[in-house]
């Protein structure tokens, strides 16, 4: 009889397991999915390039939503920045600019993102720590002074708020002379994400989809280089899910907010081509980059085949990414330099549209500039240097990438299912099913680190004793009591009568139906704090308390 010769997959298999054990804390990615050791044709079987590819420009967009991508024009280099004052800002923006940044990305204190303004006892303490803090119209002039609005696009990450904020940035134009029309950028303004993940709530669902849904019809009326939503799956990640949970969060709340503002009567291609995303880029290499390709693939079909947006350009999901800030520890922080550069370089690998990379200290304080310098140079090496920008989604066909891709499809596809059964979005909120299995997750990736099977380096391996301190940035008392001044002298010097009248029209706004950004642009142009604002449509909105849900 004979026998049968082995196939070269079985003599390879015998001989690398010939008495050897998987290597500690491999075979999983940080999303758990199982990771084999070698992938061949075989784990693609049935696989179309035609369907599950194409090409760069063209549905589903796998590879690219531009078809030359980085050969065309590079990503904009966009670095998260601010701190302290208006005044100190904008001499940092300078900076960045001056250093080949080609975006501004506005980060706010704390109490502005949570509405209040910078005398208001609950500010005290955290007045310009965590961003810059912003209460009127003249602190935002004086962010932006010196800067052509119309030659560069600026992202602003502010929620609850977000509609106030925007309209500061419109009259800032205006009063040099920039148009809306003219005002390039994106305004994070995704509240579902707040409830989820980060928690920076302040009116109820249901109002508060009614602000960001205002914010979209009136970009896609007045505002066609605008973006006024970033459906953001950064906060989701950060907050301790796995990259599939940010994957399919991030889809599903983004697949609400069209349905929110198809029912407010704006057709779907009308405002689709203006959505945009934010990612997360974390440590995991592979699952990054399948996470980035799987992601346009989903939307593509989403809103072609779920919406039917004809115009393809509602197809596309453009993203910018941030590299992981919980990835980063405060043991051996020049670590950070190095896991930066990785999530940078998937980011990258994966498509980003724009990116941002963490500087090393941004796990104790605020960067330094020095700090904020090298994070820039890392972008700029990779974009230089690397020759990454020279051919289009170059790991496409790769057996484990592809696999892992279709994986993450999969997976995404799966929580679709289950958020639908539940009645949507706002319904996962309020029963607490997404932050239940995000705590679930955070759980399981702590456990493993107690139980070193995944690596941090210096933190459970490697270890070292504790160096001399880090330089960081210091944030004075000082700083808050000039910007309570501010506001107090603005106050001071505005049209009162002209600000109550303005508050009051807001809230008939409010109480009825109309799009809210004209009046809350004739409130700002009258410089209302944002903290009166906030309050005028509190008495209207109401405050939002989280149920128990642990």
């Amino acid at each position: 009889m004979a026998v049968r010769k082995k196939s070269s997959r079985e003599e390879w298999e015998e001989q690398s397991q010939a008495g050897k054990q998987p290597a500690r804390g491999r075979g999983r990615t940080i999303s758990g999915m199982p990771i084999e050791p070698l992938y061949t044709p075989d784990d693609l079987r049935g696989w179309s390039y035609e369907e599950k590819l194409g090409y760069p420009g063209h549905f589903p967009y796998t590879r690219g939503v531009y078809h030359s991508m980085y050969r065309g024009r590079p990503w904009t280099i966009r670095q998260f920045a601010g701190y302290g004052t208006a005044e100190e800002t904008n001499r940092r923006y300078k900076f960045l600019l001056s250093q080949g940044q080609a975006g501004l990305s506005v980060a706010f204190d704390m109490p502005t993102l949570m509405g209040y303004d910078s005398d208001d006892p609950l500010s005290r303490g955290e007045v310009g720590h965590c961003g810059v803090a912003i209460d009127s119209l003249e602190d935002m002039e004086t962010l932006f002074g010196g800067i052509r609005l119309d030659t560069i696009t600026t992202s602003m990450t502010i929620n609850s708020p977000a509609a106030i904020l925007y309209a500061m940035y419109i009259a800032v134009g205006e009063k040099s002379g920039v148009k809306p029309a003219q005002l390039g950028g994106t305004l994070q303004n995704d509240i579902l994400k707040e409830y989820i993940a980060q928690k920076e709530y302040i009116f109820p669902p249901e109002p508060s989809m009614r602000l960001v849904v205002d914010t979209i019809v009136f970009a896609a009326r007045e505002m066609p280089r605008w973006n006024p939503v970033s459906i953001s799956g950064y906060h989701i990640r950060e907050a301790g899910s796995t990259a599939i949970q940010e994957l399919a969060f991030t889809l599903a709340d983004g697949m609400a907010y069209v349905e929110a503002t198809i029912k407010a009567g704006m057709p779907v291609d009308d405002f689709a081509p203006r959505l945009s995303f934010f990612f997360d880029s974390h440590i995991d290499f592979f699952e990054e980059i399948a996470k980035f390709r799987a992601a346009r693939r989903l939307w593509a079909h989403i809103m072609r085949d779920r919406y039917q947006a004809k115009d393809p350009r509602s197809w596309i999901l453009r993203f910018h990414t941030q590299t992981a800030g919980v990835s980063l520890t405060r043991q051996q922080v020049e670590n950070n330099i190095s896991r930066t550069a990785y999530e940078a370089l998937a980011a990258v690998l994966g498509g980003t549209q724009s990116l941002h990379t963490n500087s090393m200290d941004e796990v104790l304080a605020l960067p330094t500039e020095r700090a904020a310098q090298i994070a820039l140079r890392t972008q700029q090496v990779l974009a230089h240097e690397t020759g990454v920008t020279e051919t289009i989604d170059p790991l496409a066909g790769s057996y484990y990438l592809e696999h892992l891709t279709d994986e993450m499809e999969r997976g995404a596809r799966r929580y679709f299912e289950r958020v639908d059964e539940q009645g949507g979005v706002l319904a996962c909120i309020e029963n607490g099913f997404f932050q239940r299995e995000i705590a679930d997750a955070a759980f399981e990736f702590e456990r493993q680190l107690e139980a070193n099977e995944r690596i941090v380096v210096g933190v459970n391996a490697y270890q070292e004793k504790e160096g001399s301190p880090v330089p960081t940035l210091k944030i004075g008392r000082e700083t808050e009591q000039g910007q309570v001044r501010r506001v107090k002298a603005v106050r001071e010097r505005r049209d009162n009568t002209s600000v109550q009248n303005r508050l009051v029209e807001l809230k008939v706004a409010a109480r009825g139906s109309q799009n809210l950004m004209p009046a809350l642009i004739d409130c700002v142009r009258a410089y209302a704090t944002e903290g009166e604002i906030m309050a005028a449509l509190k008495e209207v909105f109401g405050v939002y308390r989280e149920p128990i849900l642990f």
